[in-house]
């Protein structure tokens, strides 16, 4: 999806914060497009030291800083554009050590930042209703009962440890995919991984980061990967589009709010199937982007934007 958010977002000019910096892909675009500075941000240290190999072409157009993007107006204000491509990188897929991946075996880890509670502590200490709601919840899995009953009876007989162990619990409570369907246990990783990191949390977070870090006719430009990002980012955007009703002879005319933002477009714009051709991954890919106003930035409500809230189903 660069080359569609770049489309979007020119002129490339000025200081941009790319809050998931990963590989690089993204930060170097946007240098060769045209930006002055970028600030990478990633809380993962591969992305730093993969950027150590890359990175020193581009001098002191290029700042580097090991952190979360939900934190950005913390490292930089009055910026000019703000990039957040969400998920898991290829990198971090492709590395089984990093426990991302129900393919390839490896310790049940799936933390970005290598610190903190692992994937193998959820699976193995949280209840079998909490572990029902973060399948349900973060993976949008219609079948978490059964699977959180399942694996609640399989560590009673041995700790879950690795990626293949969970893989084959999850794959033996769900029908077997027909041609072209994902793989059964893609719902429950992606639950699981979004749960280590927060990713919900840092994602409403970091749009309310990004509304105080830009400067007036900045840009936000968010890639999501899946339903429930996209539709945070959406509402997130809607809500700080302003305006106000009428008023009618039964009720006073309510205050006219001043937007935060405007929609560079109505709707999300998805991958080209020449892109699709080239990344699979990109098949699920939605950008939307804003326009940052000079209105206050306005208070966060979690709820409001969709943000899942665990412990309100059972």
């Amino acid at each position: 999806m660069i080359e569609p958010l770049i489309a979007e977002v020119a002129p490339v000019t000025g200081t941009w914060l790319d809050g998931t910096l990963g590989a690089g892909g993204y930060t170097r675009y946007l240098l060769a497009a045209g930006a002055d500075k970028v600030i990478g941000v990633d809380r993962d240290p591969l992305a730093h030291d993969l950027a150590a190999q890359w990175g020193a072409e581009y001098g002191d157009r290029l700042e580097l800083v090991r952190g979360v993007f939900s934190k950005m107006d913390d490292y930089a204000t009055d910026l000019d554009g703000v990039v957040l491509d969400l998920g898991v990188s290829s990198m971090q897929l492709d590395q089984p050590m990093r426990g991302f991946s129900f393919q390839k075996d490896g310790p049940l880890d799936m933390r970005m930042s290598q610190e903190g509670e692992t994937a193998a502590h959820i699976v193995n200490s949280a209840d079998e209703g909490d572990l029902a709601d973060i399948l349900f919840l973060y993976g949008e899995e219609r079948a978490s009962r059964r699977i959180a009953r399942a694996i609640v009876r399989a560590r009673e007989e041995a700790a879950i440890v690795t990626t293949l162990q969970l893989s084959e619990i999850v794959e033996k409570c769900l029908p077997r995919p027909k041609p072209g369907q994902a793989h059964p246990a893609t719902r429950s990783f992606q639950a699981l991984r979004i749960a280590v990191n927060d990713e919900y949390g840092e994602l409403a977070e970091g749009l309310a980061a990004a509304e105080r870090a830009l400067k007036p006719g900045g840009k936000l430009a968010v890639v999501t990967f899946h339903s429930i990002e996209d539709r945070m980012v959406k509402r997130f955007i809607q809500s700080r589009l302003g305006g106000a009703g009428r008023g009618s002879r039964h009720a006073p005319e309510t205050i006219e709010v001043a937007p935060q933002f405007t929609q560079v477009s109505r709707k999300a714009t998805s991958a080209s199937e020449a892109e699709i051709d080239r990344n699979p991954r990109a098949r699920s890919a939605r950008l939307r982007v804003a326009t940052r106003t000079d209105a206050p930035p306005a208070p966060l409500d979690r709820r409001a934007i969709g943000m899942p809230q665990l412990g309100g189903r059972r």
